[in-house]
Protein backbone atom coordinates (compact mmCIF):
# COMPACT_ATOMS: atom_id res chain seq x y z
CA UNK A 1 0.00 0.00 0.00
CA UNK A 2 1.86 3.36 -1.09
CA UNK A 3 1.45 6.73 1.12
CA UNK A 4 0.58 10.13 -0.12
CA UNK A 5 3.94 11.97 0.07
CA UNK A 6 3.15 15.45 0.67
CA UNK A 7 3.12 18.05 -2.01
CA UNK A 8 3.83 21.80 -2.26
CA UNK A 9 3.37 24.18 -5.50
CA UNK A 10 6.49 26.04 -6.57
CA UNK A 11 6.06 28.97 -8.16
CA UNK A 12 8.99 29.52 -10.38
CA UNK A 13 9.60 29.04 -13.53
CA UNK A 14 13.60 28.50 -12.31
CA UNK A 15 15.56 24.86 -13.07
CA UNK A 16 17.82 25.59 -10.29
CA UNK A 17 15.04 25.87 -7.60
CA UNK A 18 13.70 22.72 -9.15
CA UNK A 19 16.77 20.89 -8.35
CA UNK A 20 17.32 22.43 -4.83
CA UNK A 21 13.78 21.08 -3.42
CA UNK A 22 14.60 17.82 -5.19
CA UNK A 23 17.97 17.62 -3.40
CA UNK A 24 16.23 17.93 0.09
CA UNK A 25 13.43 15.46 -1.00
CA UNK A 26 10.51 18.36 -1.27
CA UNK A 27 7.71 16.89 -3.05
CA UNK A 28 6.45 19.72 -5.73
CA UNK A 29 4.21 20.53 -8.74
CA UNK A 30 5.31 23.32 -11.14
CA UNK A 31 2.50 26.79 -10.24
CA UNK A 32 3.57 28.93 -13.12
CA UNK A 33 1.39 32.21 -12.93
CA UNK A 34 2.07 33.48 -16.69
CA UNK A 35 0.08 30.55 -18.12
CA UNK A 36 -3.45 31.63 -15.84
CA UNK A 37 -5.83 32.95 -18.68
CA UNK A 38 -8.19 35.51 -18.08
CA UNK A 39 -6.22 37.70 -15.21
CA UNK A 40 -2.84 38.32 -15.30
CA UNK A 41 -0.96 37.28 -12.11
CA UNK A 42 3.06 38.23 -13.01
CA UNK A 43 4.13 40.50 -10.27
CA UNK A 44 5.91 44.02 -11.12
CA UNK A 45 9.73 43.36 -10.09
CA UNK A 46 10.52 46.95 -10.81
CA UNK A 47 12.06 48.01 -7.32
CA UNK A 48 9.80 51.00 -5.64
CA UNK A 49 11.22 54.34 -4.61
CA UNK A 50 14.01 54.51 -1.89
CA UNK A 51 13.47 50.49 -1.68
CA UNK A 52 16.44 48.96 0.07
CA UNK A 53 17.49 45.49 -1.38
CA UNK A 54 16.71 43.85 1.33
CA UNK A 55 13.17 45.02 1.49
CA UNK A 56 13.35 44.93 -2.27
CA UNK A 57 13.37 40.88 -2.41
CA UNK A 58 11.09 40.10 0.96
CA UNK A 59 8.27 42.31 -0.50
CA UNK A 60 9.19 40.35 -4.48
CA UNK A 61 8.72 36.90 -2.85
CA UNK A 62 5.78 37.13 -1.09
CA UNK A 63 4.00 38.75 -3.71
CA UNK A 64 4.96 35.86 -5.64
CA UNK A 65 4.28 33.31 -3.48
CA UNK A 66 0.45 35.25 -2.80
CA UNK A 67 -0.28 35.74 -6.42
CA UNK A 68 0.51 31.57 -6.77
CA UNK A 69 -1.97 31.07 -4.40
CA UNK A 70 -4.34 33.51 -5.93
CA UNK A 71 -3.90 30.97 -9.11
CA UNK A 72 -4.21 27.85 -7.54
CA UNK A 73 -7.55 29.21 -6.26
CA UNK A 74 -8.32 30.61 -9.81
CA UNK A 75 -7.96 27.04 -11.12
CA UNK A 76 -9.69 25.57 -8.45
CA UNK A 77 -6.63 23.26 -7.33
CA UNK A 78 -5.99 21.36 -4.03
CA UNK A 79 -5.12 23.53 -1.51
CA UNK A 80 -1.37 23.10 -0.14
CA UNK A 81 1.37 25.56 0.79
CA UNK A 82 2.97 27.64 -2.01
CA UNK A 83 6.72 28.28 -2.14
CA UNK A 84 8.15 31.57 -4.09
CA UNK A 85 11.51 32.94 -4.16
CA UNK A 86 13.31 35.91 -5.35
CA UNK A 87 17.04 36.74 -5.50
CA UNK A 88 18.83 40.01 -6.28
CA UNK A 89 22.33 40.89 -6.39
CA UNK A 90 23.65 44.09 -4.52
CA UNK A 91 26.74 46.29 -5.21
CA UNK A 92 27.54 49.34 -3.58
CA UNK A 93 23.93 49.67 -2.00
CA UNK A 94 22.74 49.00 -5.79
CA UNK A 95 20.59 46.46 -6.90
CA UNK A 96 21.98 44.73 -9.48
CA UNK A 97 18.63 42.72 -11.64
CA UNK A 98 19.16 40.58 -14.32
CA UNK A 99 20.68 41.95 -17.66
CA UNK A 100 19.00 43.24 -20.98
CA UNK A 101 21.78 42.19 -23.20
CA UNK A 102 25.51 41.06 -23.54
CA UNK A 103 26.44 44.77 -22.72
CA UNK A 104 24.67 45.00 -19.88
CA UNK A 105 25.76 41.52 -18.12
CA UNK A 106 29.69 43.09 -19.33
CA UNK A 107 28.97 46.19 -17.29
CA UNK A 108 28.20 44.22 -14.17
CA UNK A 109 30.92 41.60 -14.38
CA UNK A 110 33.34 44.45 -14.68
CA UNK A 111 31.87 46.16 -11.58
CA UNK A 112 31.92 43.28 -9.59
CA UNK A 113 35.39 42.02 -10.61
CA UNK A 114 37.25 41.88 -7.81
CA UNK A 115 35.07 43.40 -5.37
CA UNK A 116 32.63 41.67 -2.73
CA UNK A 117 29.12 41.65 -3.48
CA UNK A 118 26.07 40.56 -1.81
CA UNK A 119 23.62 38.43 -2.86
CA UNK A 120 20.36 38.33 -1.21
CA UNK A 121 17.49 35.27 -1.81
CA UNK A 122 14.55 35.98 0.31
CA UNK A 123 12.10 32.59 0.17
CA UNK A 124 8.40 32.78 0.99
CA UNK A 125 5.38 30.81 1.68
CA UNK A 126 1.53 31.26 1.28
CA UNK A 127 -1.45 29.45 2.57
CA UNK A 128 -4.76 31.38 2.27
CA UNK A 129 -4.27 34.64 4.49
CA UNK A 130 -0.72 32.63 6.09
CA UNK A 131 2.23 34.07 4.41
CA UNK A 132 5.78 33.73 6.03
CA UNK A 133 9.26 34.44 4.37
CA UNK A 134 13.07 34.22 5.52
CA UNK A 135 15.86 36.45 3.99
CA UNK A 136 19.51 34.80 3.07
CA UNK A 137 22.29 37.17 2.95
CA UNK A 138 25.40 36.25 1.24
CA UNK A 139 28.67 37.90 0.60
CA UNK A 140 30.84 36.82 -2.37
CA UNK A 141 34.13 37.78 -3.49
CA UNK A 142 34.92 37.62 -7.25
CA UNK A 143 39.01 37.41 -8.57
CA UNK A 144 39.51 39.88 -11.01
CA UNK A 145 38.34 39.19 -14.68
CA UNK A 146 40.28 40.75 -17.50
CA UNK A 147 38.03 41.36 -20.32
CA UNK A 148 38.78 38.35 -22.72
CA UNK A 149 37.53 36.29 -19.67
CA UNK A 150 34.07 38.43 -19.60
CA UNK A 151 34.18 38.29 -23.39
CA UNK A 152 34.55 34.30 -23.18
CA UNK A 153 31.66 34.24 -20.32
CA UNK A 154 29.50 36.33 -22.67
CA UNK A 155 29.56 33.95 -25.27
CA UNK A 156 28.14 31.14 -22.68
CA UNK A 157 25.01 33.06 -22.46
CA UNK A 158 25.06 32.09 -18.74
CA UNK A 159 24.00 35.37 -17.83
CA UNK A 160 20.55 35.61 -19.10
CA UNK A 161 18.42 35.77 -16.75
CA UNK A 162 20.31 35.73 -13.55
CA UNK A 163 20.77 38.31 -11.30
CA UNK A 164 23.84 40.00 -11.53
CA UNK A 165 24.79 38.70 -14.80
CA UNK A 166 26.05 35.49 -13.54
CA UNK A 167 24.81 31.74 -12.03
CA UNK A 168 27.24 30.19 -9.36
CA UNK A 169 26.11 27.03 -10.70
CA UNK A 170 28.10 27.36 -14.44
CA UNK A 171 31.10 28.62 -15.55
CA UNK A 172 30.46 32.07 -13.30
CA UNK A 173 32.04 29.75 -10.27
CA UNK A 174 34.81 29.81 -11.24
CA UNK A 175 35.11 33.52 -10.54
CA UNK A 176 34.36 33.36 -6.93
CA UNK A 177 37.63 33.08 -4.67
CA UNK A 178 35.23 33.21 -1.55
CA UNK A 179 31.77 33.03 -0.36
CA UNK A 180 30.61 33.84 3.32
CA UNK A 181 26.72 32.56 3.69
CA UNK A 182 25.11 30.54 2.01
CA UNK A 183 25.67 28.75 -1.45
CA UNK A 184 22.21 27.17 -2.20
CA UNK A 185 20.71 30.84 -1.59
CA UNK A 186 23.28 32.42 -4.29
CA UNK A 187 22.19 29.94 -6.63
CA UNK A 188 18.51 31.29 -6.01
CA UNK A 189 17.24 29.12 -2.97
CA UNK A 190 18.50 29.07 0.14
CA UNK A 191 17.51 25.43 2.28
CA UNK A 192 18.15 25.57 5.49
CA UNK A 193 15.70 28.41 5.46
CA UNK A 194 13.36 26.76 3.12
CA UNK A 195 13.30 23.79 5.40
CA UNK A 196 12.35 25.85 8.30
CA UNK A 197 9.46 27.49 6.51
CA UNK A 198 7.72 24.47 5.00
CA UNK A 199 8.07 23.09 8.98
CA UNK A 200 6.04 26.17 9.68
CA UNK A 201 3.26 25.06 7.26
CA UNK A 202 3.40 21.49 8.81
CA UNK A 203 5.47 20.59 5.54
CA UNK A 204 7.67 17.63 7.33
CA UNK A 205 11.11 18.59 7.62
CA UNK A 206 13.86 17.36 5.17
Amino acid sequence: MSIMQPRIYLASQSPRRRELLKQIGVHFELLLLRTNPGRLLDVDETPAPCESPEVYVQRLSQEKARAGYSALQLRRLPSRPVLAADTTVTFDGRILGKPEDSDAAAAMLRALSGREHQVLTAVAVARGEHVEVMLSTSTVRFTRLSEARIHRYLQTREYTDKAGGYGIQGQAGAFIEHIDGSYSGVMGLPLFETAVLLQRFDYPAP
